[in-house]
């Protein structure tokens, strides 16, 4: 059985500590936990220091954010996401205010086997590899979707 992991970057406006993405910062714990209990959540990625995902800055632009979680579907990903009752919809309906423009990919998906986390680096080879050479069963996105390996087998 597999699980679906995605990796998402941001390029905040300012430091988190800035007054400017007080708010963010104020309503990331909530989202967090909001995904925590959302159907079909699995894990997501926190820092050793510090609860919040984002506090790790794993590129060498130090305002690139990095989040990353697994979950059982995609469309379990796709509700908590999108789901114009969520708190994230919500939330991301102010993006504007707290991100600048990242131009290529900012999210990449793939297939995991049930009980393996993904690291840091595996995440940024995915959004690399993505980057690189576009969507395909190794790193994609929800625009061009692969199914899960032992999904494709029965098809």
């Amino acid at each position: 059985m597999y699980y679906l992991a995605e990796v998402n970057i941001s390029r905040v406006l300012a430091p988190l500590n800035d007054p400017q993405l007080a708010d963010f910062v104020t309503k990331l714990e909530e989202v967090h936990q909001y995904a925590e209990h959302s159907p079909g959540f699995v894990w997501r990625y926190r820092s050793p220091k510090n609860a919040n995902s984002v506090r790790t800055t794993p590129f060498d632009d130090v305002l690139i954010q990095l989040n990353m979680s697994v979950w059982r579907s995609r469309e379990a990903l796709l509700e908590f996401i999108y789901s114009p009752q969520g708190l994230h919809h919500q939330v991301m309906k102010e993006r504007q205010r707290w991100f600048a423009h990242i131009d290529g990919p900012f999210i990449a998906l793939w297939w995991i086997p049930q009980g393996h986390l993904p690291t840091i680096e595996e995440a940024k080879e995915r959004l690399a590899y993505l980057r690189m050479h576009g969507e395909t069963p190794y790193a994609f996105s929800f625009r061009h979707f692969f199914p899960a390996p032992d999904e494709a087998k029965v098809q």
